[in-house]
């Protein structure tokens, strides 16, 4: 049976970065849902999502944050789930440090995988990556996203030796 994936954000305002994710996500055909749930605002909901994730067939979670940047690793703490952290530059970041920091710098028996600031792309691959651990379909889309990049690589290099 395939798992779904969640992508969560601490705000409208991250979705602008998140929306790398949830596209490629629907690149590879991974079932996604799509959620704010505000570590600050929302705590209620926060805990209510981590406890339950993987009661709800989710099998891997991606938390955007800016700022203090307190989601992923509050979800890590409630979810037995993988937890993927985007750092997200928001207007009140300090060059979007505080936010890759906060999700960084887990303590010991928390982790949060983390990618770069506002790497949310990124992130989408790596939850299809772990999905694709077990799930053959997934695995199968993944080695052709791949080869794909090999292509345009291979292409753009060709395209620049002809016009230099």
């Amino acid at each position: 049976m395939n798992k779904k994936v969640a992508i969560i954000m601490g705000s409208t305002s991250d979705l602008p970065v998140m929306q790398e994710a949830i596209d490629v996500l629907e690149e590879l055909q991974v079932e996604t849902i799509v959620d704010v749930v505000s570590a600050h605002r929302t705590p209620e909901k926060m805990f209510e999502f981590g406890k339950n994730a993987h009661k709800n067939g989710i099998a891997v979670i991606i938390a955007g944050a800016g700022g203090a940047a307190h989601l992923p690793g509050m979800v890590a703490s409630l979810s037995p789930l993988p937890v993927i952290g985007v750092p997200v530059k928001s207007s009140n970041s300090i060059d979007g440090w505080d936010s890759v920091l906060s999700i960084l710098q887990m303590p010991s028996g928390v982790p949060v995988a983390t990618v770069a600031l506002n790497g949310a792309k990124n992130a989408g691959i790596l939850e299809a990556q772990i999905l694709g651990a077990t799930q053959e379909d997934v695995r199968e889309r993944i080695i052709a996203y791949k080869e794909t990049l090999k292509e345009k690589v291979t292409t753009a290099a060709a395209q620049m030796r002809k016009n230099g």
